[in-house]
């Protein structure tokens, strides 16, 4: 069940992720993915290092378990380094429509990678529903050329491995049983993601800019290194303690449609009618999921057979 707190922790992770998106899309106009990647959390790794310097205690950041040795990686090296670098790589072969729809598979593996791992992340039949309507949801408001989501190229194939490994990632955390705190788990797993960037953006090759960055480019790895690079995450993985791997990750069903929104108003992109449906459908199925009381409203009887709607909480 989502309270006041989860409630609010998933609206903040929604609104500073969907906005990476518009971003990015002036941030990788002028520099390389990778490189664009480790930049970032270079910027949010030294704003949450001024953070834990004036607000967390030694004995608050020092790791003690098992369990929070493997849950700082997993969120460092899986949930934001490797996530994020295969995202950001594949954005280059696709539309953003088509990676919407790609990494929002990330929802859907992440109650099977519960239901592998963990024993309390199970969905109902209502739950799994509401997957499969936020996903159409997801669809509307993407709008993608059908083409270009099943031609070939490493495009999809690179959305689909973030995909899956965002959605392992936050079950592995729930499985290490961490006795450190989220936000402390944030503070040492956003420079093991800078590290892991930039060793991957000189592995492959990518050519370093000079100090010559257009305003547009500054702006957007601010935004996207204090806001979706610090800010975000800590909120992020906060939502995962409270509630759970499952439901945290709807919010990715949420992130097309600020993105839609930041578009719309920032980029002057078009919003179709189609995508304010899909904005609906969403919700409707975030509703089913989260296992919040759901009224049999003549949306949702068109929607969903009535047995999903009545079969009790998620």
């Amino acid at each position: 069940m989502f309270s006041r707190r989860t409630g609010l922790l998933f609206l903040v992770s929604a609104l500073l992720f969907g906005g990476t998106f518009v971003a990015a899309k002036a941030g990788l106009a002028h520099l390389p993915p990778l490189f664009f990647v480790a930049v970032r959390f270079d910027i949010g790794a030294v704003v949450l290092a001024a953070f834990a310097a004036t607000r967390l205690s030694r004995a608050e950041l020092r790791p003690r378990t098992r369990g929070d040795v493997v849950g700082i990686v997993a969120t460092g090296v899986v949930v934001i380094g490797l996530t994020n670098a295969l995202l950001f790589v594949g954005q280059q072969y696709v539309t953003s429509g088509v990676a919407a729809v790609v990494f929002s598979l990330n929802p859907i593996l992440t109650p099977v990678f519960a239901a592998l791992l963990l024993s309390e992340d199970g969905l109902s039949a209502r739950g799994y529903a509401g997957m499969a309507l936020g996903l159409f949801g997801v669809a509307l408001v993407a709008d993608p050329d059908p083409a270009a989501l099943l031609g070939g190229g490493p495009g999809v194939p690179l959305l689909a491995a973030a995909a899956v490994a965002s959605a392992l990632g936050a079950v592995l955390i729930r499985r290490a049983d961490a006795t450190l705190s989220s936000t402390a788990r944030t503070v040492w797993g956003v420079p093991l993601a800078a590290v892991l960037s930039h060793a991957l953006s000189l592995g492959v090759g990518e050519p370093v800019p000079g100090l010559s960055v257009p305003p547009v480019a500054l702006a957007a790895l601010l935004y996207v290194g204090v806001f979706s690079g610090a800010l975000a995450y800590i909120a992020y993985f906060a939502l995962i303690d409270e509630t759970d791997a499952t439901r945290a990750n709807l919010l990715f069903y949420f992130v097309p449609v600020v993105s839609a929104v930041g578009g719309w108003a920032l980029l002057e992109e078009t919003l179709s009618a189609q995508s304010l449906a899909g904005f609906g459908v969403i919700f409707a199925g975030f509703l089913l999921v989260s296992g919040l009381p759901v009224t049999r409203s003549r949306l949702l009887r068109r929607l969903v057979p009535e047995r999903f709607v009545d079969d009790g909480p998620a």
